[in-house]
Order: structure tokens, then sequence, then C-alpha cells
């Protein structure tokens, strides 16, 4: 029998990020995960800003450690590619310099980055980390939890459990209650390849809007070494309506597709086309209870328009940590308590997932949407004004916002009468 004040189930970004956060603020954790590492997990592999601003936050030599490593690659902005084929190159900086800039985001193939954080976990005295350790019981105790593992042979009592055991946690489905909701869940494949050509110079990752995967995205991001992650995905209720196979959508996209195929005449795939779900953030759910907190993906925390996991984890991680550190201040873990790590998340997370939703809804309409991107590529100002969105939230929802455009359209039609 263990004894702890914090479980951590999950040993992904957002169980990591929890552990690491709490290991700084001088609280010790248990974290345990099925999974040996390094281990593979099926994901695009981006990695955003939020997570190297939080590695900062922490500790900037664990930030300096990442940075120095040779498995991943620097990445400047995005390409949004819609039906029109017509490309708009947002830039995550203006005026940017490589040669004496860090990168604000990264494309890293998750089998190296799950294990750069454990490896980090593995530095800290006072993480113990359990691997090879599935979680196959969950029952309420007077002060918490009683866990015990799959072999029968551990139990762990704890007064507050971090659930971040991915898409398919067993908590959040039959404790929390979170039940599947294809109007708020996607389907993804990710393959790898070798040999795929015509990358922009800065690594811009692509987001192509292909008309047969909307509402969704086909993407290929860079990878070290002349790799590629590519993949595509779509929310799960028009695949269902639609009966369309995801395999059957993946290869007529790289041979078929004119543009696309040409880029993949010489690649060759790496491994398996596989198959993952995502669930979205787009539909406010509870987090917590008494003694305990959903992070990442067991807490439905991607974002519904560019399918962006990581960071969101890993950020939840973080606010989970902040908030167990009140819990043992104040020791009170009750769900009246705990619904403080709710709303930080809504304000830091959750308002943000909305707003891609509603831009998935805009995007939607493929006329709006090629219509928009061709009025942006010829406007360097629009550029530099969305640019700056991608930092500064409250900009950003100008977006969804019609009187936006129609003041900007505006001004563009005075400057060129």
């Amino acid at each position: 029998m263990i004894t702890t004040d914090v479980c951590i189930v999950g040993a992904g970004p957002g169980g990591a990020g929890a552990a690491l956060k709490l290991s700084y603020l001088g609280i010790p954790s248990l974290v345990v995960d099925k999974a040996s590492f390094p281990r593979d997990k099926i994901c695009g592999d981006a990695i955003s800003g939020k997570v190297t601003t939080l590695l900062q936050r922490l500790d900037p030599n664990i930030l300096e450690r990442f940075r120095s490593l040779a498995s991943n690659i620097d990445v400047w902005g995005i390409r949004f590619i819609p039906s029109s084929g017509r490309a708009l190159e947002l830039p995550f900086k203006l005026n940017y310099d490589k040669a004496q800039e860090d990168s604000p985001g990264y494309v890293m193939k998750r089998n190296d980055f799950d294990n750069f954080l454990v490896e980090e976990v593995r530095r800290r005295p006072n993480i113990d980390l359990r691997e090879n350790t599935e979680i196959s019981s969950y029952s309420r105790t007077a002060d918490g939890w009683l866990l015990k593992d799959k072999s029968g042979d551990l139990e762990i009592r704890c007064k507050v459990l971090l659930v971040a055991d991915g898409a398919y946690s067993y908590f959040s489905r039959h404790i929390a209650g979170h039940t599947k909701d294809n109007a708020h869940y996607a389907a993804a494949l990710r393959a790898y390849y070798k040999g795929v050509t015509g990358f922009h110079d800065d690594n811009f990752i692509e987001l192509h809007f292909l008309p047969e995967l909307n509402p969704g995205y086909f993407w290929i991001f860079p990878l070290p070494d002349g790799g590629a992650n590519i993949g595509l995905g779509m929310r799960s209720d028009f695949i269902q309506k639609r009966r369309l196979n995801l395999n059957e959508l993946l290869e007529q996209a790289i041979q078929g597709h004119p543009e696309i195929a040409a880029r993949f005449k010489n690649a060759k795939l790496e491994g398996k086309v596989m198959g993952y779900g995502l669930p979205l953030g787009s539909k406010r759910r509870s987090l917590s209870g008494d003694n305990y907190m959903l992070l990442g993906d067991a807490g439905h925390l991607i974002d519904p328009l560019t399918g962006e996991g990581i960071g969101n984890a890993f950020y939840s991680g973080f606010i989970a940590a902040e908030q167990v550190q009140q819990c043992l201040v104040e020791q009170r873990f009750d769900a009246e308590y705990l619904k403080a790590y709710d709303v930080r998340v809504d304000r830091v997370l959750r308002a943000e997932m909305r707003l891609s939703y509603q831009l998935q809804r805009i995007m939607r309409i493929d006329w709006l949407t090629n219509l928009i991107t061709g009025f942006i590529s010829n406007n360097p100002k629009i550029i530099d004004l969305l640019c700056r969105m991608y930092t500064d939230f409250d900009l950003r929802k100008q977006l969804v916002r019609p009187f936006f455009w129609l003041k900007i359209w505006w001004k563009k039609g005075k400057v060129t009468s």
C-alpha cells in the first residue's frame, strides 16, 4: 500500500506537466502510467508556444535542454490552404530573425517529446514514477481515492487524484460521466513519410482545408531529417452521417489531389497509418469533483479547429498543480473547492476553444472561406494584424465578428478607389 497526497494517472504532457510543476512547488507526487517510456502516441506532433512559455516559467534550463534536442524542428508559422488552393501564410511572429531568435513553435514526434518530459520527471527526487502500471480500479474513500493496479499487487491511497490518462480514460467516461458526443469529437489518421517536398523555407506547418474533409483538414508537418507527419481529421458526426472512410480519403488526398500528389511523388510511408480519437473542447464539461481533476484529453481539452492537444494538456497540468497547492494549504479537496480549477481552465483555455468552434462553423462555408483568405492574401496590413492575434486573444475574438471584416473591407475600398 502506498499513501500519498497526490497521485497522477498518466505521464503524457498533462500528467508530466502537473508532476513537474508540483515538484518545483515543493510538493511530492506519485505518477503511474500503463506504458514504459519511450512509447509512441498517435498525434499531429505540433508543439505550440504554450509549451515553451510554460517551460521557461518553470525552469529555463529545461527549455534549453528541449531546444538543444536534435529530434525537434523549428516552426515559424502556419500555412492555411483553403479549397481554392490559394495559400495564406501567417508567421507566428512579425519580422522574426531566425539567426537571433528562438522559434515560437516546434514539431517533434510524440515518442520523443513525451520521453523528454518523462526524463525531466526522472530528474526530480520528489516525483515517484511507476511505469508499466495500469490502474484498473478506482474507489472513493473517506478522504480521497483508493486505486488498484491491474496485477492486483499495488494499492494507492491519495487525497487528490489528477486524471491525465488520455482520450480513452476509463475514469473520465465511467466515473466523471464524460460520455462521447460525436458533435464534439473527431477521428483522425496519422502517418509518417520520408521524402515529402515543397515545404516552406521556415518550416511552416500546413493545414489543407479540402472540401471532402469539411469540417476538418489534411495536414503536413515537417520533421527533422526530411521526415513529415501527415494526416487528416474530421468531426465524428459528419463522418457518421456521410459514411466516410478516412483511409480512403487519405489516399485520395495523397494520390489524387494535383498539388499534394506532386509533393508525394518520391515519398515513402514509414510504418503504418494509425487512427485515433480526439475529444474536443467545444462543449463545456465539468473537469473536477470530490478529490479529483481531469487534465488534457481526459478532460476533453483539444482545440476543435486546430486539433491542438499537447499545449492545452500541458497548461491544464500546471493549473491543476497550482490548485493542488491551494488544496493542501486549506486541506480542502471537496468538489465545491475544486471548481476553482474549472474556472481557471475556462478562462485560460475554454474561451479559446469556444472561439475555435465558432471559427470552425464559419469555415464550413466554403465560398466564404475562399473569399476571406483571398482577400487577406492581398493585404499585408491584415496579415500583420492576424499575426498579432496569435498572442493576443482579445484581438483574435474580432475574427468571428462580421463588423470587423466589413470595416476592413470598407477601409480597403477607400484606399484602392
